[in-house]
């Protein structure tokens, strides 16, 4: 199976799930990191997170929780659809009134925000492996951006639906360091 092809049939597994979840259960499942993700946090880190589509892990809670725990909150940022990601200051993750619509239909720190470069990086994926590989959109953006940052500690948010047994990786494929779905945690704790 081609990327490609994996990509679709890891969306409509992630979509249907989704939609059988009751709007209330989206939200409490992802409501605190658990303890054990915790200690891979740093006191102060700066956090990037994702401005989570429809069908992705959320990642709103994440937000306020680091937040209000003394962590800087960083979230993508990109100038045109042809330009690097970048990562800018989220200062308000409970109205995200600092936020615009960017250039991919999600929510980003508007052109003032300061640049950010998180220290520990939620990631959104479309299926990941036990051992912590990773198959996103398709756009590169996350990869590209870790092949620069290789010292930020990655951690994927997912649904139990999107984990696979394998995946076809290519060489700038990075692993993540451990991820975290509704009913387990995948790596150094595990």
């Amino acid at each position: 199976m081609t990327k490609d092809e994996l990509r679709t049939q890891l969306r409509a597994a992630r979509r249907k799930h989704v939609s059988a979840l009751p709007e209330a259960m989206r939200a409490l499942v992802f409501h605190r990191p658990p303890v054990p993700l915790l200690d891979l946090v740093p006191k102060k880190a700066a956090v990037g997170l994702y401005s989570a589509g429809p069908h992705e892990a959320p990642t709103q809670s994440y937000a306020r929780f680091f937040a209000e725990n003394g962590h800087a909150i960083a979230l993508p940022r990109f100038s045109g659809r042809s330009a690097a990601m970048e990562f800018a200051r989220h200062t308000d993750p409970f109205d995200q009134s600092d936020c615009a619509v960017g250039p991919f239909g999600m929510l980003q720190p508007g052109e003032d925000a300061e640049a950010i470069v998180p220290d520990v990086l939620f990631v959104p994926m479309l299926g990941f492996t036990e051992a912590g590989a990773r198959i996103g959109q398709g756009g590169g953006h996350y990869d590209r951006w870790l092949a620069e940052h290789p010292e930020t500690r990655t951690i994927g948010l997912a649904w139990d639906v999107q984990k696979v047994d394998a995946l076809p990786l290519e060489p700038h494929d990075i692993p993540l360091d451990c991820v975290v779905t509704p009913t387990r945690l995948y790596g150094p704790f595990a």
